[in-house]
This record gives C-alpha cells, structure tokens and sequence, in this order.
C-alpha cells in the first residue's frame, strides 16, 4: 500500500516508515525512559525503538545476573542470612555487571534528550514549510 508520497523536501522526519513497521518521533520524558532503564537494562531503549541496543542490553542482563547469582544474594539478603548472601555472590561478574547497568541508564537518557532535540527541529521544519506553501 503506498499511500504517501516523499518529495524528499525536508531534513528530518518526525515518522519513519520501514519495512520493520513505522517508528515516530515523540517528546519523551528522560528520566521516565531512564528509569525504565534502572527497572531492567534495555527496557528504555526498547521503549526508544532502539531495539538491537535494547535486546543485547537485556540478554546481557540476564546473563550476567545468572552468571553473578545476583537474585539469589538479594534473597538471602532480605532473609536476613548476609553471610550466604556473600558467599553465593560472584563479585568478579557483578563487577562487569555495574558499568553495563550504568551505561544503560545513561545511554537511555542521552538518546531520549537527542531524539526530543530532533523531534523539536523536525515539527519546527514542517511547521516551516507549511507557512511558506500555504501563503
């Protein structure tokens, strides 16, 4: 179905159609994608449309928090047994794991920031263009 027309007039688009599915361009609040970043690594990007970042961030997640036995530490922990909380922990992977989660935060928060940034100067730019086609 082709039922747009592109004449390739402007610079950025607040919509891109592709045949993955159509992606648009919203105002995002940044610290609502980045914390849903901080509940789950790559939950931010995927709401950002990022989706290759956001899957490899989520896998690397799971795989990490396996690898570290980071749940079963925090259950140990909120019994009240530190000792075996600290025993059952793996600190060489949750040390890898800390930089990882950090950076998913801050990625999601600088890509939400960028992404406003170019949906301001795209409705800019239609609301432009549509002045000087219209008069």
């Amino acid at each position: 179905m082709d039922n747009h027309s592109n004449d390739n007039s402007a610079r950025r688009y607040i919509a891109h159609v592709s045949i993955l599915g159509t992606t648009q361009i919203h105002l995002r609040n940044p610290y609502i994608i980045a914390w849903w970043s901080a509940a789950f690594p790559g939950f931010g990007h995927l709401l950002l449309s990022k989706y290759l970042r956001g899957f490899v961030l989520f896998m690397w997640e799971v795989v990490v928090n396996i690898k570290c036995n980071l749940n079963f530490a925090m259950i140990y922990s909120f019994q009240g047994d530190i000792e075996k909380a600290k025993d059952i922990l793996d600190t060489r992977w949750l040390l890898i794991y800390i930089p990882v989660y950090i950076f998913g935060i801050w990625d999601s928060y600088r890509t939400t920031v960028d992404m406003n940034k170019v949906y301001i100067l795209a409705e800019h730019e239609e609301h432009r263009f549509n002045s000087f086609s219209i008069g």
